[in-house]
């Protein structure tokens, strides 16, 4: 019980027109903090320290109003909840602390800070994935939750404050109003959540980003006429019975690009001739992602799709999509009879990887638990090992399969050397950067391992046809430099933001054992989401109605699919999907 002698400031113990006055209020708080000289320090420490919190992770003027102003909001919010400010400074450090680490949790492993979509999109695979990552986070939850309890508690019975539950939600409008003006005056720009700063305000402009785009467009960008179901028009072709089809690999090539694209980098001899399909051409693939999510380029390959269709949302496009599309390429092999496998390589709940690709067709998804690791970067011999023994369990004469083989050894950081003693034999580096020489030596060793891994396939399957295609996912991050080193970093962030593409490329390379491949769409150049069409021609896999289509798109395009008249093709033809029945729920 508080004391009788310390007033509280409840309508009951203040006269009406006192309750109304922002004078006689002030008064009367000014009178309960002389009674509770220690509690109201308390209370004034808390919030002292949750400045301090934030001014610790917030740079600028910008930054840091906004996080003070998402820092009032989940006071007032909480104040609305329980009246008292003292219980709503400690709930709303607590929190704006525990976003903090979650955020820089999160960044440690996307590179990318928390936004508000990570609440908006909760499943249990992201649950699942943090298990995996902290198999102690229960009990950590559990143990935090008893000592908070009673400090609450304790907070709550000497707390000498009381305040309206009406000021409290005009105050949080107030807040609300404040967040959206300052967002709307100064859009987050696409490259600021990969800086790992401004967690806070960085949350809170992504709420207001999220909600817009939302409100205008849905998950996915689609024209709201409705079409005739032209996915649907054609006659589907049939699948010739008895004609032997090649078993396919694709290599998920990461980071990886022909560098000499650079100006001053020197390669060794040979060098390009990685980057060379079996025909002797040499073809490029414009990405959606430079030196970021490689799951933009899973999501073009997997469906045919583009993540730039999902605008503010497309960082989280396999969640969002997982079981929701069900066209693409694994769907299309499958009518003919191949069995798909996916060698994934890190845990396959990771942004709900495995929930996408077995929603996109994936028989057989084998992540790193499943091949006995727990590091989920190994030399990418190990990931062909696991390709070829693969191959040899699951392929039979009458029904090849499907394999898509990540690997990981190009992956950031290069400021170190990374298994030094895989090293491929007489390899000298040519004398750029440190960095810029590990790259290119680790691309050295994914040409060796490729090739060795090519030629167990010919000495195991002497007479098994195979299509192989590599390609690039992205261009490692420390290509932006690289490429104009001369311009500010202002310029090149506008050119990346307005998607030249300079910083979104990379290859693809066409390979073939006891195979002649069907190469009319393997143009010169190439968005990635054409991948799955160019392969199904390729292995001579006849192309459903959507695919035709799509196809149609890429021979007046040439080659480009979202960057085609400003994004009007991909939202026609994601309408055309829509009516079809083959995306659903967005």
């Amino acid at each position: 019980m508080l004391p009788s002698s310390i007033p509280t400031l409840s309508a009951q113990s203040l006269p009406a027109r006192a309750g109304r006055s922002l004078k006689a209020g002030l008064a009367v708080c000014w009178g309960v903090a002389r009674a509770a000289p220690l509690r109201t320090a308390l209370i004034a420490a808390i919030h002292g320290m949750a400045v301090y919190v934030l001014a610790s992770v917030e740079y600028g003027p910008f930054a840091n109003t906004l996080a003070l102003l998402t820092w009032a909001l989940l006071n007032f919010l909480f104040l609305a909840v329980f009246k008292r400010p003292g219980v709503s400074a400690i709930l709303a450090l607590l929190l704006v602390a525990a976003l903090i680490v979650l955020s820089q949790f999160k960044y440690g492993i996307t590179q990318l800070t928390l936004t508000f979509l990570d609440f908006l999109i909760i499943d249990r695979d992201t649950i699942s994935f943090m298990q995996s990552i902290f198999p102690q986070l229960r009990t950590w939850l559990l143990i935090a939750a008893a000592v908070a309890l009673p400090v609450l508690w304790v907070i709550w019975r000497a707390d000498p404050f009381f305040l309206r539950r009406r000021t409290a939600l005009g105050c949080a409008g107030a807040c609300v109003l404040g967040i959206i003006g300052m967002s709307a005056a100064n859009p987050e720009k696409p490259w600021e959540p990969f800086q790992g700063v401004n967690h806070i305000s960085n949350l809170a402009r992504s709420g207001v980003v999220a909600v817009s785009h939302l409100t205008a467009t849905g998950w996915i960008e689609a024209d709201a006429k409705s079409l005739v179901g032209s996915a649907q028009a054609a006659p589907m072709t049939a699948c010739e019975p008895g004609v032997k089809r090649p078993n396919i690999v694709m290599v998920l090539d990461e980071s990886s690009f022909d560098i000499s694209a650079a100006p001053g980098i020197k390669v060794p001899a040979g060098y390009q001739d990685f980057f060379t399909s079996a025909d002797g051409q040499q073809r490029k693939l414009i990405t959606e992602s430079s030196g970021g999510p490689t799951w933009y380029t899973e999501f073009n390959i997997f469906t045919g799709l583009s993540a730039r269709s999902f605008g503010a949302m497309k960082f989280y496009v396999t969640r969002i999509a997982a079981g929701k599309i069900s066209r693409g390429l694994p769907q299309a092999l499958q009518r003919c009879g191949y069995r798909t496998f996916s060698l994934y390589p890190t845990f396959g709940n990771f942004l709900s990887a495995r929930s996408f690709q077995q929603g996109a067709g994936i028989d057989g998804f084998i992540d790193m638990a499943d091949m006995g690791v727990t590091e989920d970067m190994q030399p990418d011999k190990f990931y062909f090992d696991q390709a070829k023994d693969l191959i040899a369990r699951e392929s039979k004469p009458d029904q090849p399969i499907f394999v898509l083989v990540y690997l990981t050894a190009n992956h950031f950081p290069w400021t170190t050397t990374y298994r030094d003693d895989l090293t491929p034999s007489g390899w000298q580096a040519p004398g750029n950067t440190a960095e810029v020489d590990e790259y290119i030596r680790r691309q050295a060793m994914t040409a060796s391992d490729y090739n060795a891994f090519v030629s167990q396939l010919k000495k195991d399957h002497p007479n098994e046809p195979f299509l192989l295609v590599r390609f690039g996912d992205h261009q490692p991050a420390i290509a932006q430099k690289l490429l104009e080193p001369d311009i500010k970093q202002a310029k090149r962030a506008d050119r990346i933001m307005n998607h030249d593409p300079r910083y979104y490329t990379t290859y693809y390379a066409i390979d073939a054992l006891n195979y002649r491949p069907e190469l009319s769409s393997a143009l010169p150049t190439l968005d990635a989401a054409y991948l799955p069409l160019m392969i199904q021609e390729a292995a001579r896999v006849p192309l459903d109605p959507s695919f035709v289509e799509q196809k149609k798109i890429m021979q007046r395009c040439k080659g480009v699919f979202y960057g085609c008249k400003g994004g009007d093709e991909a939202s026609r033809f994601n309408r055309i999907l829509i009516d079809a029945g083959m995306i659903k729920n967005l």
